[in-house]
């Protein structure tokens, strides 16, 4: 189904997919509700394949950091907030650890593939 919206004046037209509900729930299927509020607006993409280096996936603004060096993290933590296109998105811990080190500070711009924080 094709659809058309308005954001802030500008008109986009997107196409969508309904699902019936054997679809939806489809074992590790990404687009599942479940799937999506496990990790509801992180990054996982942002994280290097050991989770060791962050770095950030959009142009953005830094909205919030809530973390330091030395901070022990949980999974799934919230580690910073970053704002692209007027959405703010979580950026999580993708595993328990320690905070090396932040590169970066609220209401900084950063850009693609920067790196916002280490973790050990």
């Amino acid at each position: 189904m094709r659809l058309q919206i308005t954001i802030d004046g500008k008109t986009y037209e997107v196409e969508v997919e309904a699902l019936d509900d054997e679809e939806a729930s489809a074992p590790g299927d990404t687009r599942h509700p479940a799937h999506m509020a496990a990790r509801p607006h992180s990054y996982g993409g942002a994280w290097d394949s050991e989770g060791k280096v962050c770095r950030s996936p959009v142009t953005g603004l830094v909205i919030k950091v809530n973390v330091q060096p030395g901070q022990r993290v949980k999974e799934d933590e919230l580690m910073l907030v970053l704002e692209a296109m007027k959405m703010e998105s979580n950026v999580t811990a993708p595993h328990a650890g320690f905070v090396k080190s932040v590169h970066v500070a609220p209401g900084e711009a950063v850009k693609v593939n920067q790196v916002l924080l280490e973790c050990e």
